[in-house]
């Protein structure tokens, strides 16, 4: 089917889900691919921008709990709950129809002790829960566009608090967003410059990763031992991300720098 259903539902405008060779496709409020789903591999990371995201691994590997502003289809719940079983998920979405979406035509799981979703306002929750999770995954978009919301000082701040120590913040941008070195810069201020940024494999994606606590820098030869294994458990490219850690970043022949609070 080239489009399954078209609805309107509240914030964030129209909700469309479609399907090409097999990959199952949700768009809000534009024809840009918001999520995707191969029903064949249903809790994969279809989309790039939802591999890079994954890179927190890197410096979180054994999380407790994640929050993530903006569900989408729940391919990063989903992918989470069947490879990291013990971690407890908490997603919330400011659209209740985006809920309805993942649910009825991405196989979003019931909620139980594993994964909670809030239908509420993420830039309001997030200050609500501080020292909450070791991770923060920020995936929400309005009008094919970064929320603003999701973008103030304010919120970043709350971010930080939202993380307990050693935690580590990803959020995803687009690749060419005029506006995106301003919010890194944002991001910077309240991780006392803390921050490291990645591009997805297909480089339409930027992934921003701020760090709450940890060594100022990390030996090149940890980073890629680390990928190796976190490549072999979870079959993402990790050695992509280290690579691009050292295109992006500030580095020496020895060590990835970090900067510190």
């Amino acid at each position: 089917m080239a489009r399954a259903r078209r609805w309107l539902a509240g914030k964030g405008g129209e909700i469309a889900v479609s399907e090409k060779g097999g990959v199952r496709m949700l768009h809000i409020g534009g024809d840009a691919i918001q999520s995707a789903m191969r029903l064949s591999a249903p809790d994969a990371l279809e989309l790039e921008y939802t591999r890079a995201m994954t890179a927190f691994l890197l410096f979180c590997p054994e999380p407790r709990d994640v929050l993530m502003v903006g569900l989408g289809a729940g391919s990063i719940p989903r992918f989470i709950r069947a490879t990291m079983p013990g971690v407890r998920v908490t997603v919330v979405e400011i659209n209740p129809g985006v809920v309805v979406a993942a649910r009825q035509y991405f196989g979003l799981p019931p909620q139980d002790r594993h994964l909670r979703v809030v239908v509420a306002d993420g830039a309001a929750y997030v200050p609500r829960v501080p020292a909450s999770a070791e991770v923060l995954l920020i995936d929400g978009f309005e009008d094919e566009a970064h929320a603003a919301e999701l973008c103030t000082q304010d919120f970043y701040a709350a971010a930080h608090a939202a993380l307990r120590e050693g935690g580590v913040l990803s959020a995803n941008f687009m690749a060419d967003d005029p506006k995106r070195d301003k919010w890194r810069r944002r991001i910077e201020k309240s991780f006392g410059g803390r921050v490291l940024e990645l591009a997805a494999e297909d480089d339409v994606n930027r992934i921003v990763l701020a760090l709450r606590g940890g060594p100022a820098r990390i030996a090149w030869d940890d980073l890629k031992a680390r990928s190796r294994e976190l490549k072999r458990l979870y079959e993402l490219p990790f050695d992509h991300f280290v690579s691009s850690l050292k295109r992006h970043n500030e580095h020496t022949a020895r060590y990835l720098l970090i900067g510190a609070e």
